[in-house]
């Protein structure tokens, strides 16, 4: 499992939601919602990569047990994520699933639920309300020369009425 998480800087977090609540507010916010992730992934029985977005910072003693800490790295948040899921896959993972740390309606069901469905599938696509999505999994790595993610791209993609899981081999 891979989880994208910004360092928690002042001014560096939830930027469009500090300009009306301040910077301080923000970055509450934001560590209550890393909290939050890791407390949904705590007990899930798959191997757990912590990529920051800046810099591994000091972490304290037993906070994050059975964590292996990256940096993301590419230009652009599709860039990222492609390097990520490449490395987990070039290591041997047959499946991967990718969340970041800004959904507070993600539970541990819903990448349980990921994890088992790609046993059948491809590809699963965690809607979000917004239009975009929370979580993506793939059983192997087929997003190597396309996982481009561009302004409304993925809002058009799942606007689309998705009925059933679908496989895209």
């Amino acid at each position: 499992m891979i989880i994208f998480q910004k360092n928690a800087q002042l001014g560096k977090v939830k930027t469009r939601l500090a300009a009306s609540i301040g910077n301080e507010k923000a970055l509450e916010i934001y560590q209550w919602l890393t909290a939050y992730t890791h407390e949904q992934v705590r007990g899930i029985k798959v191997d757990k990569f912590l990529f920051f977005s800046d810099f591994i910072p000091e972490i304290p003693v037993g906070e994050y047990t059975n964590y292996q800490f990256r940096v993301q790295s590419g230009e652009n948040l599709g860039d990222r994520m492609r390097n990520a899921f490449s490395q987990l896959f070039e290591s041997g993972y047959k499946s991967v699933v990718i969340i970041g740390t800004d959904c507070p309606e993600m539970t541990k069901n819903d990448i349980e639920k990921a994890f088992l469905n790609l046993g059948q599938v491809d590809l699963v696509i965690g809607p979000a309300r917004d239009g975009g999505y929370y979580l993506l999994g793939m059983s192997s790595f087929f997003f190597q020369n396309c996982l481009t993610i561009s302004p409304g791209a993925p809002r058009r993609f799942l606007s689309q009425p998705w009925i059933e899981p679908i496989s895209l081999t």
